[in-house]
């Protein structure tokens, strides 16, 4: 007889324990166990529990390589679900074998699972092993479909068990689309993630954290009116009441300085959008600025070309909305521009000097300079701020993190088996993304939703200015060193973002290639890994859409470039994130500084604009709460985070990878030590990159 000792590990989060029947066989390379009911004296598979078992064997079963786990109806308890974090089995020669799942097994099914030794296709020899590997990625890919959301965007994971309503609207000039749900308020929308597998959706502590969170405050507005006031805002400090109890030191020297040139300009640099600006080395014909416009700003002894040619002036251009229609919201026509905005670095900091509320410059275009009235340069850059919006909200933000990020997680559920390396790696970085988009779908892209209600573009426009970013998304864009040097911006001082994100992206590509180059020893490894292969295939195909001109890789051929891409997508699901999501609110509380809607149209000539047409031009105080709610609650991470290196669930059990990730927590807590360190001496401190507020996951 040959005695295996089992532990059988249950997940933590609560109703995650199981009433149910759990047996288990094991698979060696020598035989077979018989399936034997796990069961002792008191409850089994509690939450949280290590339970342990004894599995007697007629004969030793050799180096074991699966298990199988089979889920039964126990008397005449209810079926219900069960969490399993992994299954640990000590041989009888004393070697321990891991068993991952961190999944759940939602009725009477068998899971099979395999020993946690990373292999590819290529390391697997035995009949029993690759066959495992085709039924998993079949099985996934018959579970896993993708659809389409918006024609033009990312597809994203199709729902089999959800049919919700469609509404068909035709546009003459643009393809049929039906991504969203007519008729739903916004929190019924969001109850619909609930047809998502269980192994995509929130833990009970994350969506209960959530879902309170939100609703306490949607109640508070509503009480207070302000869901239903769809008036002008009387007074600029009236805004402060909208969150009186959610103040930070950012939040409030946003308050007190927004109208100012200096903190306007730094926006750019530090602010939620930090990857716009450009160099600018020759002024574009459309933006017909003048060295008389600006030389008062430009400082003594200097001049516009001069400037030019130093590299000091920059362009921050919107052209990419330009000619999007507008909706009506409260019953009011809304407005839109695509401006332009030139900037000076100089010994104040990045400081604007010249915005054309047009792409096409005219009489009925003025270039509004820093020494026209307060009221017109103020407005001016007020529209800028409109523009930064729907930049950051749709395209950073929406579009190239949270849209691509779920395209990566899909096609590695579709191609990677559990076993392989790369899912291993990537796992973590896939955790709760499909659901918080699902989420964001529901409230920003559905009739009733954000975009609907409190913007400017409404849902179409929105959505259109995605389809243009993306249809000019390029895969060098994505590879961050070398984005910094194509904008021209490698080396401009007090640019922190950029400083933080290299750092933090050399860790992630540090680690990356130690794990890389442990289970790819050479480039004929990458080129002959059929997975990996239909893993980026799928990634170009779905995310991309077959776009070449994107220059997104169809194969990958070598260790570098493998090394390359998965530091791409890592850094998309965390990092890239975090600059763009976690400073959310303390950004766009002071909704001046950040207005997802105007209501009068861009001035065409100057002098006429007052406080009381600026005042009218900002979005009403229903609009405004509307968009600050969703705002507030998608820049609040819920409970149950896990920061950037830190992996509780143990995927990799070598030594070589176990060391590489204690190595990247610690070049991690290094970074992390130099971003509070140089905050101590700035008077706003530039913490959104600091690795302890990085998750490894878009979550939120």
């Amino acid at each position: 007889m040959a005695t295996y000792k089992v532990k059988v590990a249950t997940g933590t989060d609560l109703l995650s324990g199981t009433l149910d029947s759990i047996s288990l066989t094991i698979v060696g390379t020598q035989g077979e166990s018989h399936k034997q009911l796990l069961n002792h004296f008191g409850r089994d598979f509690a939450t949280g529990a290590l339970d342990e078992y004894t599995v007697q064997c007629q004969q030793d079963l050799g180096e074991l390589i699966i298990i199988r786990l089979h889920k039964e109806r126990y008397s005449f308890f209810p079926k219900n679900p069960w969490y399993c974090n992994y299954v640990q089995i000590c041989a009888p020669s004393g070697r321990i074998y891991h068993f991952p799942a961190y999944q759940w097994m939602g009725g009477y099914e068998t899971l099979a699972l395999r020993e946690a030794t990373g292999k590819t296709r290529a390391d697997d020899s035995l009949p029993i092993l690759l066959e495992h590997r085709r039924e998993e990625i079949r099985a996934k890919q018959d579970f896993y479909h993708w659809r389409v959301f918006v024609p033009g965007l990312p597809n994203y994971v199709h729902i089999p068990s959800y049919r919700p309503p469609v509404r068909r609207h035709r546009n003459p000039t643009r393809p049929e689309w039906n991504g969203y749900i007519p008729g739903f308020p916004i929190l019924i929308n969001i109850k619909a993630t609930k047809f998502l597998n269980l192994n995509l959706r929130y833990s009970f502590l994350k969506t209960a954290s959530f879902f309170f969170r939100l609703g306490p405050m949607a109640l508070g507005f509503k009480v207070r009116g302000l869901l239903d006031c769809k008036r002008s805002w009387k007074r600029l400090k009236d805004i402060r009441k909208i969150f009186p109890a959610n103040r930070t030191v950012i939040s409030e020297y946003v308050t007190e300085h927004w109208a100012e040139d200096k903190f306007f300009g730094y926006q750019y640099l530090n602010g939620i959008n930090p990857g716009l600006i450009r160099r600018c080395m020759r002024i574009p014909d459309k933006f017909p600025v003048t060295d008389d416009m600006v030389a008062p700003f430009l400082g003594e002894e200097t001049c516009l070309q001069a400037e030019l040619e130093k590299g000091n002036i920059y362009l921050a251009d919107y052209r990419i909305l330009e000619g999007i229609s507008t909706v009506e919201l409260n019953g009011r026509k809304q407005h839109h521009c695509a401006p332009l905005c030139l900037l000076h670095f100089g010994p104040e900091g990045m400081m604007p000097i010249a915005i054309q509320l047009s792409q096409t410059p005219g009489p009925d275009c003025p270039i509004f300079l820093p020494s026209d009235s307060e009221w017109d340069w103020l407005l001016a850059k007020t529209w800028v701020r409109y523009a930064e919006f729907y930049t950051h909200e749709a395209i950073a933000h929406l579009l190239e993190t949270h849209l691509i990020a779920e395209a990566f997680c899909l096609a590695m559920l579709r191609h990677l088996p559990m076993c392989h390396p790369l899912y291993k790696l990537l796992i973590p970085h896939t955790r709760y993304t499909v659901q918080i988009n699902s989420i964001g779908r529901a409230l920003l892209l559905n009739e009733g939703g954000l975009s609907a209600r409190g913007m400017s573009l409404g849902l179409e426009g929105f959505a259109e200015s995605m389809v243009r970013a993306l249809s000019e998304l390029t895969y060098d864009s994505l590879y961050l060193p070398k984005d910094f040097v194509e904008r021209g911006v490698q080396d401009l001082p007090d640019y922190y973002y950029r400083d933080d994100s290299l750092a933090v992206w050399g860790a992630i590509e540090r680690y990356v290639t130690e794990i890389i180059t442990y289970y790819y020893p050479n480039d004929a490894a990458v080129e002959g890994d059929p997975e990996l292969q239909s893993w980026v295939q799928e990634i170009f195909k779905e995310c991309l859409l077959g776009r070449e001109s994107s220059g997104f890789p169809t194969c990958l051929r070598t260790v570098p470039e493998l090394i390359r891409y998965v530091t791409i997508v890592i850094y998309t699901c965390s990092a890239k994130h975090a600059a763009v999501n976690t400073g959310q609110l303390e950004f766009t509380a002071w909704m001046p500084n950040f207005p997802s809607s105007m209501r009068n149209p861009p001035m065409q000539v100057k002098g006429l604009t007052t406080q009381e047409t600026f005042m009218d031009t900002l979005p009403d105080v229903r609009t405004t709460c509307i968009t600050l709610l969703v705002l507030w609650t998608l820049g609040r991470e819920p409970d149950d985070k896990r920061p950037l290196g830190h992996f509780p669930d143990i995927h990799f059990v070598e030594d070589a990878p176990r060391r590489s990730m204690e190595a990247f927590r610690q070049r991690l807590s290094q970074i992390s030590h130099n971003i509070r360190q140089r905050n101590k001496c700035l008077p706003i401190p530039y913490y959104y990159l600091d690795p302890v507020l990085i998750e490894n996951s878009i979550s939120i």
